[in-house]
């Protein structure tokens, strides 16, 4: 693993996709900002992070040992692993379909992933995950955005808790490269928000109530509706009513 700390980029993400292969040999290159003054989240929407108080990084892995249709299993492990670092510190967490990190019903970590492809593998993917550690009050229009700091009244050393969040990263990929990819989705779906229980959703078609089944390994959404219907959804097609 290579680690670089960068005072201030436009986004973590951005800068990996610039940095060329070249530089490491390392299966696992991170870069840490202080500050991001373009920082992404889903949907092409702004990531509100105060300067130094939050963790913004970028992970960048070369997952050739995946097919193309396995690109999910990126983000349950890292979901996995950020949960994981945060169950160190509090109760409550769950992971939001697909990787969103919630504090019961709020978000405290949205993640990016880009994939490049080469012919059926995964030839390198960008991850950028932000986790909301001392941030003591939002300002966005985010509807419901928590920090470690508002759950605990008190700071979080930054780089403790880089370091646990990166260790348990390592361990899920290396299980995952090792082939556990049955105990890395029983993981993933055991830490899933609403996981039990009737709740509010909405698609093209409107609102409705539903059960969460399960999530499938190319990552579909499986809802089962009041009316005994199975609804299957693709990242962006339904969202959680909160």
């Amino acid at each position: 693993m290579q680690l670089e700390f960068l005072t201030s980029v436009d986004s973590t993400m951005a800068y990996l996709q610039r940095l060329p292969d070249d530089v490491t040999t390392d299966d696992l290159y991170v870069v840490v900002a202080e500050t991001q003054t373009a920082g992404r989240g889903q949907r092409g929407t702004h990531w509100e992070s105060e300067s130094g108080k939050n963790l913004t990084l970028g992970l960048r892995v070369y997952p050739t040992f995946l097919k193309a249709g396995e690109q999910f299993r990126l983000s349950e492990v890292t979901a996995l692993a950020i949960a994981e670092a945060l169950d160190l510190y509090t109760d409550g967490i769950s992971i939001k379909w697909p990787n969103d990190i919630y504090w019961n019903d709020r978000k405290i970590c949205g993640m990016l992933l880009e994939h490049d492809l080469r012919g059926s593998e995964i030839a390198c993917t960008r991850i950028g995950p932000g986790i909301n550690i001392n941030q003591q009050q939002f300002f966005s229009d985010a509807p419901n955005p928590v920090s470690l700091y508002q759950i605990l009244g008190h700071d979080t050393d930054l780089t403790t808790f880089l370091y646990q969040f990166l260790q348990r990263f390592s361990l899920a990929y290396t299980a995952l490269r090792s082939g556990a990819r049955q105990s890395i989705d029983w993981q993933y779906h055991q830490r899933l928000y609403r996981r039990e229980g009737l709740f509010p959703y909405a698609d093209a078609q409107g609102t409705f109530r539903a059960r969460l089944i399960g999530v499938l390994p190319d990552g579909t959404l499986q809802l089962e509706d009041e009316a005994g219907r199975l609804r299957k959804y693709a990242f962006k097609e339904v969202r959680f009513v909160l």
